[in-house]
C-alpha cells in the first residue's frame, strides 16, 4: 500500500473505532483469553505478536472491560483485538511497516502530539471529529513497527479517552516487544 495512503487508512480506522464504540452489545466476544506474553519479541517478532493475548485479565477487568476480546482489523495491515465495556472500548492493533514518526507524515490528524508514554516513543493522536465523540489513539514504537492503543467512550463524553489510553499505555508498555 502506498505510504501516503496508509495514514488516511489509519484515520479511517480511527473513525471506524469511534463509530463502533457507539454501537455493539458491550458483551465479551469469543476471542483469545487475555494472558501475559511468555516471552518478549523483538524486531521482526512484532509480526508474530498476539495482540489479543497481550493484556492480563486483571488489567482488563480493572479498566471495566471483559477478559476476552474479539479480533479487530478494519484494515488488513493493522490486525488487532477489541474489548467493549459498558463505559469504554479498547482496541489494540499492530503495524509492522510503520512507526510513530512515519504516521505523523502525511497524516490527517486533528491532534498528533509526540511524547514519551510508559517509557516509549509515542504519539497521542485523534482524527478530525474524534475528539467530539470520545475517541483517542496512542501510537507506540514497538518491535520495529508500531502498536496502536485506541480508546473510545461508549457514550460521547463518558470517558476521557486520551487520559484512559495514556494510563493503559503507561501500565503495559514495558511488556511490549523492543
Amino acid at each position: 500500500m502506498n505510504k501516503h495512503v496508509r495514514p488516511f487508512a489509519v484515520a479511517a480506522a480511527g473513525v471506524a473505532l469511534v463509530g463502533l464504540s457507539a454501537c455493539g452489545s458491550g458483551g465479551s466476544g469469543s476471542g483469545a483469553t487475555a494472558q501475559a506474553p511468555t516471552t518478549l519479541a523483538s524486531g521482526a517478532e512484532l509480526e508474530k505478536f498476539d495482540t489479543c493475548a497481550f493484556f492480563q485479565s486483571a488489567e482488563l477487568t480493572s479498566w471495566g472491560l471483559p477478559a476476552q476480546g474479539k479480533e479487530f482489523a478494519p484494515v488488513s495491515f493493522e490486525p488487532g483485538c477489541r474489548w467493549q465495556g459498558e463505559q469504554m472500548s479498547l482496541t489494540f492493533q499492530k503495524n509492522v511497516d510503520e512507526t510513530v514518526a512515519s504516521y505523523e507524515k502525511g497524516g490527517n490528524w486533528e491532534r498528533y502530539d509526540k511524547k514519551t508514554v510508559g517509557g516509549r516513543s509515542a504519539a497521542v493522536a485523534s482524527v478530525p471529529g474524534g475528539g467530539s465523540t470520545g475517541g483517542c489513539n496512542v501510537l507506540v514504537d514497538s518491535g520495529g513497527g508500531v502498536v496502536i492503543y485506541g480508546v473510545s467512550g461508549r457514550l460521547a463524553g463518558s470517558v476521557d479517552a486520551c487520559g484512559e489510553a495514556e494510563k493503559i499505555v503507561s501500565q503495559s508498555a514495558s511488556r511490549l516487544p523492543e
